[in-house]
């Protein structure tokens, strides 16, 4: 009881409404016969419209999969595009029943604000780009004293901008927004010298730029960014979900089941294979998730394995071809790593 009121009481003081989730968000889901997941407002690789008008990206997929474990249907989820201001919010109110939208991994985030994160499922950190034509000869963030720097409000990267500029001894005026879409278009006017957010987002923010080729991402990395999706405390089983649905993706990757040939799979001698699949005799995996036993395939069928949806989606198949680096599985140098189901 004590830890309750702890969590209602920090949620409050910062502006939120209070957690709500009941040991019921399975059943609501299933009620409402959609999944309500909150995601960037446009963030290319990540979420955003596509040529159809349709959310697309990374993280997009993770809604996806979560909605084809629940219902074999990846099309059964209702989109909130939010800023990182009102990400929490919605969260926390019930608008949304998860949150998939490149949010950094933090312990107040975990404890005051009342959240479970579901794991990582992008190691990235904060960088800076700059405009080369306009800044010539800088390449290190050392030599940015005294620069304009464009950041959004209500996140990480505000923090860490401040932290790093001191702790260096450096001058510096933030131009600050609290929507991304301001942000990219104060930089891209001209309005500051620097963007800094997660060195992934600057990837993908150069593509919507007026003259991509005239930005560079700075070598500096100069914090640790862990990412992934969040849901809300209350609810283990609904954590359980949401936390095995990413580990799944990466299981999947590591045996080599993929969306083309998770059918074939199916019939594999592996009995960690037949196991994930849910084809070992008497498995009740899926049982005790509150899902089928096919839940694993209906995944895989639907967006297909974590290598799958990073290269389609921001990988060497993508306009950003950001390298899979510590992102990619244990077994590779990377820190991609899942417990097993069994």
């Amino acid at each position: 009881m004590k830890t309750t009121v702890k969590v209602m009481l920090g949620a409050a003081a910062l502006g939120l409404a209070v957690p709500t989730a009941s040991a019921a968000t399975l059943d609501d889901v299933k009620a409402k016969g959609v999944l309500r997941c909150a995601v960037n407002t446009g963030l290319a690789g990540f979420a955003a419209p596509n040529d159809k008008g349709e959310f697309a990206g990374f993280d997009v997929d993770y809604c996806k999969a979560v909605a084809a474990a629940i219902f074999n249907d990846p099309s059964k989820v209702e989109y909130t595009p939010t800023t990182a201001k009102d990400r929490f919010e919605v969260l926390a109110n019930g608008t949304v029943d998860m949150v998939a939208r490149n949010t950094t991994w933090t312990l107040s985030r975990d404890t005051t604000l009342g959240f479970n994160f579901a794991g990582i499922n992008y190691y990235d950190g904060q960088g800076f780009m700059i405009n080369a034509k306009k800044l010539q000869g800088i390449n290190s963030a050392l030599q940015l004293s005294g620069a304009s720097v464009c950041v959004q409000t209500g996140t990480t990267t505000e923090l860490n901008l401040a932290d790093y500029f001191k702790s260096n001894n450096l001058d510096y005026s933030p131009v600050v927004f609290e929507k991304i879409e301001e942000v990219n278009a104060a930089y891209d006017s001209g309005r500051c010298d620097v963007y800094t957010t997660d060195q992934s987002g600057l990837y993908s923010i150069r593509l919507g730029l007026t003259a991509p080729d005239d930005h560079v991402v700075l070598p500096e990395i100069i914090s640790k960014e862990p990412l992934g999706p969040l849901v809300r405390h209350g609810d283990d089983q609904w954590f359980d979900i949401v936390k095995w649905t990413h580990n799944a993706l990466i299981i999947a990757e590591e045996f080599g089941i993929t969306q083309a040939n998770v059918e074939e799979m199916k019939n594999s001698d592996n009995p960690e294979i037949k196991r994930v699949l849910g084809m070992e005799e008497n498995s009740k995996f899926g049982t005790d998730l509150g899902l089928g036993e096919d839940w694993v395939v209906n995944i895989i069928k639907a967006v297909g394995n974590y290598g799958e949806i990073f290269e389609r989606n921001i990988g060497s198949g993508s306009p950003l071809k950001i390298a899979r680096g510590v992102n990619g599985l244990w077994t590779k140098g990377g820190l991609q790593y899942a417990p097993p189901i069994r």
